[in-house]
């Protein structure tokens, strides 16, 4: 995984690179930022895009910031900023208000440029990792040059403005989209990065798409999904979590693995090689994680 945020609190970049939850918070109600924390999310996004209407803008950055200054340290670590897109009259707004508030991420809305990357690194400093949002086709397109820029630590799939800018009608198992999931998937391996972020449910009551929703960014590679209500944390982070028996199999591996001093073997009537012993490794790593 690459680690270019030289100068970023390790801890920070380690959590932020492990975490699977990702759970929205308004930037206008610091109430919240408390109750978001303690939901178990891995992250916390505070939200000043979507979340807050234009006339709201600016009072929510100032309420943001401080909010933020009165949490300590083991809380800051892990909290994201979504920050307004390059273009819209807030964006220059967000960066001048969170410049100097030390944070340790933030979430660029609908990324489509290295170059604006490189401003908002610019601006806040080499001690802010960057997650950026990728939500229209342009974003798609320039995904590999997005991931291969210097302080990004995962790309975050926004499927909801996607579908809209691309003119997609997706289905409830969203079929139209794999490519695309895929897309990222591949250019975060390429750029070395932590696998990425996938997108909302945006049914707060429906559990049973919830797990269905979770369980496909799983098997397609991702790493975490971005949820919108503290109910939906502890099952999609159940869903990214290995199971009990995922887990005995990976042991199992890895005890036959070491006594066949790393050569291939069979294990429950199935050939045992490199490729099979880097899964298991792999869920070994994400339940320690």
């Amino acid at each position: 995984m690459k680690m270019s945020c030289v100068n970023t609190d390790e801890t920070t970049l380690a959590a932020l690179a492990s975490a699977s939850t990702f759970l929205f918070v308004p930037a206008n109600r610091p109430e919240r930022y408390a109750k978001a924390l303690a939901s178990g999310a891995g992250a916390v996004i505070i939200d000043l895009e979507d979340a807050i209407a234009p006339v709201d803008k600016q009072a929510a950055r100032q309420t943001l910031v401080q909010a933020v200054n009165g949490l300590d340290a083991l809380q800051r670590r892990r909290l994201v900023v979504r920050i307004n897109a390059a273009g819209t009259p807030w964006h220059a707004d967000d960066l001048a208000a969170l410049r100097d508030q030390g944070m340790g991420a933030v979430m660029v809305s609908k990324a489509e440029s290295a170059a604006t990357l490189a401003q908002v690194a610019s601006v806040m400093g080499p001690a802010c990792a960057l997650l950026p949002l990728i939500e229209s086709v342009a974003g798609l397109d320039a995904v590999d040059a997005l991931a291969a820029c210097s302080q990004v630590l995962r790309l975050v799939f926004g499927h909801l403005d996607f579908q809209a800018d691309a003119g997609l009608a997706c289905g409830p198992d969203e079929s139209e989209l794999v490519p695309v999931r895929l897309a990222l998937v591949l250019a975060s391996r390429r750029a070395a990065l932590a696998a990425p972020v996938d997108g909302i449910s945006p049914g707060t009551q429906d559990t049973t798409q919830l797990a269905l929703d979770a369980a496909r960014s799983r098997r397609g590679g991702f790493g975490g999904k971005l949820c919108i209500h503290p109910a939906q944390v502890a099952p999609v982070k159940a869903a990214f979590a290995p199971s009990a028996a995922e887990l005995d199999w990976a042991r199992r591996v890895q005890s036959a693995f070491e006594q066949a001093g790393g050569g291939v073997f069979s294990l429950d009537g199935r050939m045992v090689d490199a490729p099979v012993m880097r899964l298991a490794q792999r869920t070994l790593a994400l339940s320690q994680a």
